[in-house]
């Protein structure tokens, strides 16, 4: 039975593959092909990729936490014209959305500093060292470097604002009108 399936299968190949062969080319004509798209990575050096914004942590001036980046708004040129903020809440359940203007937010490429990192306590809070910035396993400690940014997203955002702030703004809802 496989064998009768097999040599349908091979036949059927075969007479679409000379039926396509056996077609003659169509008459030329004198309209030139569409040019190809020649964007490549490197003509967007600098740009962000907006996966990688999305679910960036937001600090207030004071290094504190005051949630992260759900959705980016954008008008129908691409432009980007505000930012939706997830306030409190636990894993998104009682989460406070707020939408601010773009131009209020603040990006930076370092990473957030933190007291108890600084005073050698515990790291609770902060952020765990990337790869590449000298710690070690061994039995002494190897000097800090600065890690390299990434060019494709910044690390976190600033808003100059509290939580309690952004809990008392107006809760952002996605409409369909």
């Amino acid at each position: 039975m496989f064998k009768t399936y097999m040599t349908a299968g091979l036949l059927g190949s075969a007479l679409l593959a000379s039926a396509a062969f056996a077609q003659s080319p169509a008459a030329t004509t004198t309209t030139p092909a569409a040019a190809p798209v020649t964007a490549s990575d490197s003509s967007f050096n600098g740009n962000w990729r907006a996966s990688k914004v999305v679910g960036l942590s937001v600090y207030n001036d004071s290094n504190e936490s005051l949630g992260s980046i759900n959705d980016l708004l954008t008008d129908k040129s691409g432009g980007i014209k505000a930012v939706v903020i997830g306030v409190g809440g636990f894993l998104g359940v009682g989460e406070h959305l707020v939408a601010v203007p773009f131009d209020k937010i603040k990006f930076v490429n370092e990473p957030v500093v933190t007291n108890t990192a600084a005073t050698g306590g515990s790291m609770s809070g902060a952020r765990p060292p990337a790869a590449g910035t000298g710690m070690t396993t061994g039995s002494a400690p190897a000097a800090p470097t600065a890690a390299k940014p990434n060019p494709w997203y910044p690390d976190h955002a600033v808003l100059s604002a509290t939580k309690d702030q952004l809990k008392g703004m107006t809760e952002f809802k996605y409409t369909t009108n």
